[in-house]
């Protein structure tokens, strides 16, 4: 299961005890992915979204709120891009008060309009406001973010969340309902649409808080850890092969260097204490200098040792001119 599917199902499961809340969530959900249409004076309403369990979610809501006056049924599913979507009908002879309720029409000249615009009556208290980013998140929002148990190997995803609408003014009023609870987010036009996109982590997990999906906070602070852990780890591994790559080839030049001597001059014309490193290794081709100083008779420093393998070096060089 995706992480934005995890965490909106964890969303479903909180009760909504409030009416002005519960109202306020509908609102969420009709703004971010409702469809509604007016044919021969009537108004259809549907939601349409890709998490199965809103369904019941909403039936339980709509029948505490208006008890049997409304219903919600299931109408079609499709598939787009192997997702599954849903669709939530509501009653066309009794969803007006429903759309008044929450803010999606108004009575002009004794005939509903359409309003694209929130009605900030509908978030007055911290617990509708709350309520109201829920039914948004479920609607409308994405996610790029992956949790590394989720896949078979490291997850690169980076952490990226956004809300898609087709109307600017609305993202602009969900981006100051979110800027009360510190959560900043930038607006931008992509194609026909707009997006309110969240990059920064910790803002995301403030989110998640905010709408009550405490494990998933928790499972996105311990995806933290754990990329954080991978990284250092890959940066060690790194440096721990550019550190062994860098002794095998200092390493195959001293031993080219000496055998470049044993074939033309001979070891013995060497000191005797160039002798003894370049026996050295010529029997420890592999080892580090580090290595070497423990395997050698003599006291030697690593800045010693090194001296006298580029002193073998150089003679050799002066051999091949």
């Amino acid at each position: 299961m995706s992480f934005s599917r995890q965490s909106k199902e964890e969303i479903l499961k909180t009760n909504i005890e409030d009416d002005a809340a519960g109202i306020a969530f509908m609102s969420g959900l009709f703004h971010s992915c409702g469809q509604i249409s007016k044919m021969n004076n009537k108004i259809y309403v549907k939601i349409v979204s890709d998490v199965e369990k809103l369904f019941d979610f909403c039936q339980k809501l709509i029948k505490k709120l208006y008890g049997d006056e409304i219903s919600a049924e299931v109408g079609e599913n499709y598939s787009i891009n192997k997702n599954t979507y849903y669709e939530i009908a509501f009653d066309v002879d009794k969803n007006k008060q429903l759309l008044l309720d929450t803010g999606i029409i108004d009575i002009v000249d004794g005939q509903p309009s359409f309003n694209f615009e929130l009605d900030k009556n509908l978030v007055l208290e911290d617990e509708a406001r709350r309520c109201f980013i829920k039914g948004v998140y479920i609607g409308s929002s994405t996610s790029s973010i992956k949790l590394s148990q989720d896949t078979a190997q490291s997850c690169g995803s980076g952490y990226h969340m956004e809300f898609v609408s087709q109307s600017h003014q609305f993202l602009l009023d969900f981006s100051s309902i979110l800027a009360e609870y510190n959560i900043i987010g930038k607006i931008f036009e992509r194609k026909n649409s707009f997006v309110l996109y969240i990059k920064d982590v910790e803002t995301i997990q403030d989110l998640l808080a905010v709408m009550g999906a405490n494990k998933c906070v928790l499972d996105l602070s311990n995806e933290i850890v754990t990329r954080e852990l991978r990284n250092k780890i890959n940066r060690q591994v790194n440096c721990m092969n550019a550190n062994i790559n860098k002794t095998v080839e200092a390493s195959m030049k001293q031993v080219e260097a000496i055998n470049t001597i044993i074939n033309t001059v001979g070891l013995e014309s060497l000191s005797e204490d160039l002798q003894e490193v370049a026996v050295l290794r010529l029997a420890n081709q592999e080892e580090s200098l580090d290595e070497l100083l423990k395997l050698s008779t003599i006291k030697l420093t690593r800045s010693g040792l090194n001296h006298r393998f580029r002193k073998l070096i150089k003679i050799a060089k002066t051999l091949e001119e």
